[in-house]
């Protein structure tokens, strides 16, 4: 009889929004295009359209704690992925959950601030993430802006700046490293000691909105699948290749 794959169990703690190309909507849709199991816990509900958010409205810390516990408790994962958190509170209750039901690589996706470098949550909810949440996560995927921030300064020396990020006992990729006519994500695996970059073409897109999360949900279902950091990687980027040069749906503005 043909063994079949293992359909891994990835479960999300993110957020929620209308446009359907960010968020757990894209989580869920990556997670199912590279063969695993999406489940979810909502932490919020982002109100935007094409052209500006227009609120960000948080659910209950009490919630989340419940959504999470109800889901882990009693079916289990194979992979957890945090997204959008946005307070210091949300954060909190989220690393009180891991620390109880983590048997599983755990994946933070921090959305901190934008491609522009600009900050999208508060001063104690970065505090909460690196005392907090970094600190139990396997990898951690943040943008390059986000990745600046946290290191103080611009990016200038890529295996010693993510062995930097690494400090807090985590693996990291550093995501849309700007190198030229191309851009190269970079993983770091710490116990190893290994910096592995990832380039590729630039490619002219009329929307990004959401490409850091489908990166990161392809990378956290191969790791529910049970591959190894680099593997589950370097299958997500291949993954990633096909998706953005692909046929693929953008929203445009009726301008």
């Amino acid at each position: 009889m043909e063994k079949k794959e293992k359909t891994g169990k990835v479960f999300l703690i993110a957020g929620s929004e209308p446009l359907g190309s960010a968020g757990v909507q894209a989580d869920i849709k990556a997670i199912t295009r590279c063969g695993g199991w999406a489940a979810a816990a909502l932490t919020c509900i982002v109100d935007e359209d094409v052209r500006r958010i227009k609120g960000i409205h948080h659910l209950p810390e009490h919630l989340i704690v419940s959504q999470a516990e109800s889901f882990l408790s009693t079916v289990g994962a194979d992979c957890i992925k945090t997204g959008l958190l946005p307070t210091d509170g949300i954060i909190r209750a989220v690393a009180d959950v891991l620390r109880r039901y983590r048997r599983q690589p755990v994946l933070v996706d921090p959305v901190i601030v934008n491609f522009e470098g600009k900050q999208l949550v508060s001063d104690d909810a970065i505090r909460a993430y690196k005392d907090e949440l970094f600190p139990l996560a396997t990898l951690i995927t943040p943008n390059v802006r986000e990745a600046e921030f946290l290191l103080g300064h611009p990016l200038h020396d890529a295996e010693a700046d993510l062995r930097r990020l690494s400090e807090w006992g985590c693996d990291v990729l550093v995501k849309s490293v700007e190198e030229g006519k191309y851009l190269v994500d970079y993983l770091y695996e710490r116990e190893k000691g290994v910096l592995t970059p990832h380039p590729k073409k630039r490619l002219a897109l009329d929307d990004r909105n959401g490409t850091g999360d489908t990166l990161a949900s392809a990378i956290a279902t191969h790791l529910a699948k049970g591959d190894d950091l680099s593997t589950a990687v370097m299958r997500a980027e291949a993954y990633m290749n096909y998706f953005l040069a692909g046929p693929r749906y953008y929203i445009s503005a009726d301008l």
